[in-house]
């Protein structure tokens, strides 16, 4: 049953979902992404993107992209973030006017993709949609540096600056860049999130409002227990829960993102389907091996 109100606390855990696509072919499984939100939710999330990363948005044309958001707000019962990134600007305002009109509660945007920017452009990219969306709903800056131009500090400076910024979620994994951001975060109060599980515990003890988790898209339970044991201050736990998360990553880095996270998704008996790119031989024996690692330990 869906939320009757909404109320957005950008913070604790968001559990970044996998978009579940049918069997054979690359077209989204919408009862299954509906399904997936209903245990995600179940399990105690305080919210989920939909179409970041690890949801694979650019695999998706503009109409399953739409459809996805109308249907996940209309389901979801925690808060709702929409990924509306796009290699445009024209695409992401696009993006961005179709989710609020569906009434999600908040959007994320990284840089346009493939093509490097500068920053002055990166910024400008960001200034314009902004003054296209508006105050609508709060929106987050993305640093994906992995895929796309990276925003330096001085950038989020400046966009932070403007008051049309939510705040940021940081997927780089550089401690040290991430350390900049929490000393801005004292200057300057916004949201922060960690976008990278390796440093999931780090930022959450060091200040960070919370993550926005991969794992937790297969795994809710133990990020979400990892962030009960660090807010209550119970080191022995939280140290105990995050070397079974850092477990997890040493399998799921031998692969292409997000293949270990939707194996492990369907070893928790939710749909998610095959990997939209062919693996080599010795890659899916070591994916039978992950499988039965995580049965053992997690399924």
């Amino acid at each position: 049953m869906a939320r009757t109100a909404r109320e957005l606390k950008l913070a604790g855990v968001f559990a970044d979902a996998i978009t579940p696509h049918r069997a054979e072919i690359a077209d989204p499984d919408y009862s299954g992404s509906l399904d997936l939100l209903d245990f995600l939710a179940s399990a105690g999330v305080q919210g989920i993107t939909l179409l970041d990363a690890a949801g694979e948005f650019l695999d998706y044309s503009f109409q399953e992209r739409q459809r996805l958001v109308y249907l996940g707000v209309k389901r979801s019962r925690v808060p709702l973030i929409a990924g509306v990134s796009h290699s445009t600007l024209s695409g992401a305002i696009q993006l961005a006017g179709e989710a609020i009109s569906s009434g999600v509660d908040g959007l994320l945007l990284m840089p346009p993709y493939f093509f490097r920017y500068s920053q002055p452009e990166i910024e400008e990219f960001y200034l314009r949609f902004a003054r296209e969306t508006t105050d609508a709903v709060p929106v987050l800056l993305h640093n994906l540096p992995r895929f796309t131009s990276k925003l330096e500090i001085a950038t989020v400076r400046k966009l932070i600056d403007t008051g049309r910024f939510a705040g940021i979620k940081d997927s780089g994994g550089d401690w040290p860049y991430f350390e900049s951001l929490l000393a801005l975060k004292r200057e300057r109060p916004f949201v922060l999130f960690a976008g990278n599980d390796r440093i999931a515990a780090q930022s959450l003890r060091a200040g960070a409002d919370g993550v926005i988790s991969a794992c937790a898209c297969a795994v809710p339970e133990l990020i979400t227990d990892l962030a009960k044991s660090i807010a209550a201050h119970d080191e022995t736990g939280a140290i105990a829960l995050n070397a079974k998360l850092f477990e997890l990553l040493n399998w799921i880095e031998r692969f292409p993102e997000p293949v270990a996270i939707k194996r492990a998704v369907q070893l928790r008996r939710q749909k998610a389907g095959a990997p939209l790119t062919p693996l080599a031989s010795e890659t899916t024996r070591a994916l039978e091996e992950f499988s039965a690692w995580f049965k053992k330990n997690h399924a």
